[in-house]
């Protein structure tokens, strides 16, 4: 009989809280050598977002901000910190929707959709300190790729994932905010079905779905297994970007009918 596919998943046990300036690429290999696992070309990486704000020193004191007028009359609507709602908006494009009871979906600068900009204030040591998102994920994670290279001489896949909102379902899912490797978007357009028939618009959005499955792994709360090592993914080596993920706006029906007000045009 012939073998079937196999995908595995292995959260890296040891990686520690990070802080601003840590070496991510020598603290993950530091990791995997204490889990006695030896990375091989085309495994994934898959690591949490946190921990690359961290690095990269994403955090800001909302002490230090000061909301501007726009900010404190949309913190009354949704009753929100309005310095708060300031880093939001400085973080993003457009305010999709928005409700009284906390709810505010933007489209942050890189063209995700999501609630608060990705802007956190779980697992970042509490106070009035929030965590961003990386500035240019799919640069961190280019520069991870290229740094776990330079020191092991192994050619591996990296994705940064986020826990995303998803409209008509409850629950957060793992999607890829960064990718370096390959492409996160598969194109089936044109190939034939098991019956010969020619697909007309199937596309699988290769990266999220291995970010969801990792998230599973990494949890939300205080499991603390922010990199998942996952092997068998079989990816063709490609320079991907995140935004081959995104959706244009003339494209996506949703948006183009729910925008409430450009933040570029304010």
């Amino acid at each position: 009989m012939p073998s079937g596919k196999n995908l595995t998943l292995h959260a890296v046990a040891g990686i520690p809280l990070i802080q601003t300036g840590d070496d991510l690429s020598q603290i993950i290999l530091k990791a995997l050598h204490e889990n006695d696992i030896a990375l091989a070309d085309g495994d994934v990486l898959v690591l949490a977002q946190k921990i690359v704000s961290k690095s990269e020193g994403r955090w800001v004191a909302l002490s230090s901000v000061t909301p501007s007028k726009q900010a404190i009359e949309l913190a009354q609507k949704v009753d929100k910190d309005p310095r708060l709602v300031e880093l939001i908006l400085s973080e993003s494009v457009e305010v999709i929707a928005h409700r009284e009871d906390g709810v505010l979906i933007v489209m942050h600068r890189h063209g995700f959709v999501m609630a608060n900009a990705g802007i956190d204030h779980s697992n970042v040591g509490g106070g009035d300190t929030v965590l961003l998102l990386p500035k240019d994920a799919d640069h961190s994670a280019q520069k991870l790729k290229a740094q776990i290279h330079h020191l092991c001489g192994v050619n591996i896949n990296l994705i940064i994932n986020d826990s995303f909102g998803r409209a008509w379902r409850h629950g957060t899912a793992g999607c890829a905010i960064g990718v370096a490797g390959f492409s996160p978007l598969k194109n089936y357009i044109g190939k034939p079905d098991l019956f010969g028939c020619l697909l007309q618009t199937t596309q699988v959005a290769v990266a999220d779905e291995l970010a969801a499955a990792a998230s599973f792994l990494m949890g939300q709360a205080d499991e603390s297994a922010p990199v998942v090592l996952i092997r068998g993914a079989n990816l063709p080596p490609a320079d991907g970007t995140i935004q081959q993920l995104i959706r244009a706006k003339p494209e996506d029906m949703f948006l183009e009918t729910s925008s409430t007000f450009s933040l570029t045009a304010a």
